[in-house]
This record gives C-alpha cells, structure tokens and sequence, in this order.
C-alpha cells in the first residue's frame, strides 16, 4: 500500500509531522496496525467507532454512558457536537386525525361566542356580549314583552282588585262569621282570581314564545358576527310562527301540570325539552322535530344543561328581585314585614303602577338574558355533537388552522 503521507523512502513515521498531514489511523474493525504497516489516512477515512447512519446503534466509546439519541434538531445534553443521525422515519397521518393547533378560541371567534365546546363562564359572557353589542334590538325584545307582561298583570290585578278587598275584609269578620259565609268569599275571590289569571298566563306564554324565537335568531347570526335587525330576525321566525307558538305553549304546560303532578317529571320536562325553541327556528323543522331533536341533543348531558338553565334561572331571580325591591318598598308590598300589627292592605292603583314600573325594567334585562344563554347552550351541544364549530367557521367565512 502505498502511504501518501509517510516520509521519504516509503517507511511509516510514528510522529507525524505538519507535512504527513493527518495521522495513520486503521480501518474500523481490523484491530491496531501491526508494527511496520502503512496504513493510508485520508479525510475520508471514518473514524474508530463509526457506524453507517442505517445501521443498529452499538454500544461503544462513540457514545458518552447515559446518554441518549437527541431528536432532530435538539442538541446533547452534554452540549457536545450533535451526531449525525439518519433523517428520521415520519409515519403518515391523515389530515383528519392530525391534531389542531390549540387556541383560546378553537376554529375563531367571528362573533360573540368561540366556534369551540364552551363551558358555563363562556355561556354566560356569550350572553352578556350579545346583549352588549345588540342593547336596542335585544332589550328592545325585552322591553315589549315586558310591558306587555306588565300591562296585562295591571289589568289582572286592578279586576280582581275589589275581591282583594273583599278578601281583606273577611278576614276581620272576626269569630263572628259562620263557615260557610268564609268558604263562600275565600273560594270566590279565588275563582275569580284564577280566572282572570288563565288567561293573561296564555297570553303571556304565547308573548314569551315569540320573543324566545326572535332572540335565537339573532343569536344564531350574532354567533357568526353579522349584522341582524329586528326584520331580519322577524323573517326568520314568521315562517315558523305556528309551530312555534305551539311549543311554547306545550312546552309550558309540560312543565307546570307535571311539576305539580310530581315535580321529577316537571323537571324532566323542562330540561328535556328545554332547547325545542332555538331548535325550530335555527334548524327550521317541525313541531314533533323540535322536540326530538331538544332531547337528543340534552341526552347524555342531562345534568349539565340543568346545572346552566338553574343558573341562569337564579341570575334572572336576582335582577329582578334587586331591581323590583324598591319599587316593591314603594308600593308598601312589604308594610306587614314591619308591622305586623297592621292589617292586610289592599295595594292601589298607584301602588300597582309602581310596581308594574319595576316589573317592566328588571324583564327588559332578565328575561333576554336567560333566552340567549338557552341559544348558546344549544349551539355548544351542537358543537360538542355534531362538530357545529366546522359549520359555523365555514358559514363566517374563518380561514381553517394550516394543520387541517
């Protein structure tokens, strides 16, 4: 073999010198050269210990004890030179199984919700941010049925106003009264009561049904960041004006008889088919289609929609009760809390128009407010199901993550 880097006369030197260039090293595997060999040493001569790229890692002083294959790109531990691996085998996934990129807002968030399942605070806040950016068209939904609501209670109350009294004064009859002189004008201040009560009830059923469809439409374009108005809200409901009264009107009496009857079915009934509203006029089905697909939706779920629709319901007692207590302390509602001594009094007309004051405020903001949370908790069903969230991004026009 002939060395090309050796010293004259073709005999190997031990010391190399800057003119032999590198050292004689041995090829990997033949052992130490024996003495009086020349070896050739080049720069592409491997080093002891190399392995090619595609070949098992051995153990050996290549590499450090304890030490592990970094992943590509990373450096050693040691903060040594990275080896050179072999390019890494990559498994192909599909695209539908690859994982998304997280965000705070999933797919978005053109409008007032995130296009991503929701929990309870971002139910609420989606509520709150609805009526914020749409005050005149929400509260102005609010603000008619409420005073609706309110004028047919005034009305209610200012008939049945002189059996109130009546009322009242049998009450002081004293030992005096036989029993069927207090069975007659208990029993008929109460029939009357109630039937001035059935009807305003009805109406204001059939009222709250209405103003529930138009607020899930305008959820259902407020979810998406477009404009809505009530005539844009108003077309989408009249179509479904009907079957939607129906519902309201169904779903109230399901609730009441059966939470009267035994309150476990009332209740069933009440989150069950608690999403048969937005249902209709967001997916524009039929009457019987409302309520399958509110059951199906709440089914599985059944103690999460409860727990929202509870909430809700409390936050509406809430406002009504802070907002109503002055009115109500105005009116006198409440002179027999501190003086018990004092005897029932009959409230007046100007006590009932004050009251009706402070009923029409706190149902302008309550009663909106639990009509949206109840549209959100049907599109987060919707979305955490039946993957809504692809939907509604595609519908706002949102760009889908690069991982898709």
């Amino acid at each position: 073999m002939t060395d090309t880097g050796g010293a004259p006369g073709g005999q190997g030197d031990d010391t190399p010198t800057p003119s032999q260039g590198v050292p004689q090293i041995p090829a990997p595997g033949t052992g130490d050269p024996k003495p009086g060999e020349g070896h050739s040493a080049s720069p592409a001569t491997p080093p002891r210990g190399w392995q090619p790229p595609d070949a098992p890692a051995s153990p050996g002083p290549a590499t450090p004890p304890g030490w592990e294959r970094p992943a590509a790109g990373q450096q050693p531990p040691y903060g040594g030179p990275q080896p050179q691996w072999g390019a890494p085998q990559y498994q192909q996934v599909p695209p539908h199984q690859q994982q998304r990129p997280w965000s705070p807002h999933g797919l978005g968030k053109p409008g007032v919700i995130a296009l991503r399942p929701l929990n309870i605070g971002d139910i609420l806040d989606g509520a709150i941010t609805a009526i914020r950016r749409h005050p005149l068209l929400i509260l102005g939904i609010g603000a008619v049925l409420a005073v609706v609501t309110a004028a047919i209670t005034f009305l209610v109350q200012k008939f049945v106003l002189d059996d109130l009294q009546s009322l009242a004064t049998t009450a002081e009859l004293g030992p005096g009264a036989t029993e069927e002189e207090l069975r007659n004008a208990v029993f008929g201040t109460l029939g009357d009561v109630l039937l001035a009560l059935l009807p305003t009830t009805l109406l204001a059923t059939l009222l709250t049904a209405v103003a529930n469809g138009l607020l899930a439409a305008v959820m259902g374009r407020a979810a998406l960041g477009r404009e809505v108005t009530f005539g844009v809200a108003w077309r989408e409901v009249q179509p479904r004006l009907l079957p939607l009264l129906a519902v309201g009107l169904v779903y109230s009496l399901a609730t009441t008889i059966g939470a009267l009857l035994c309150f476990v079915p009332g209740i069933a009934a009440y989150v069950f088919w608690a999403l048969a509203s937005p249902a209709l006029v967001l997916e524009r089905g039929t009457f019987r289609q409302a309520f399958s697909r509110s059951a199906a939706l709440v089914k599985g779920a059944f103690w999460r929609v409860f727990g929202i629709l509870l909430l809700a319901g409390l936050i509406e007692w809430l406002i009504s009760s802070i907002v109503q207590l002055p009115f109500s302390l105005g009116s006198g509602l409440f002179s027999g809390i501190f003086d018990p001594s004092r005897a029932a009094v009959v409230p007046g007309t100007g006590d009932l128009l004050l009251q009706s004051v402070g009923q029409i405020i706190s149902g302008t903001i309550a009663t909106p407010f639990v009509a949206l949370v109840t549209v959100i908790v049907y599109l987060d069903q919707r979305m955490r199901r039946e993957g809504m969230d692809i939907e509604l991004a595609r519908a706002a026009g949102v760009q889908p993550p690069q991982a898709w």
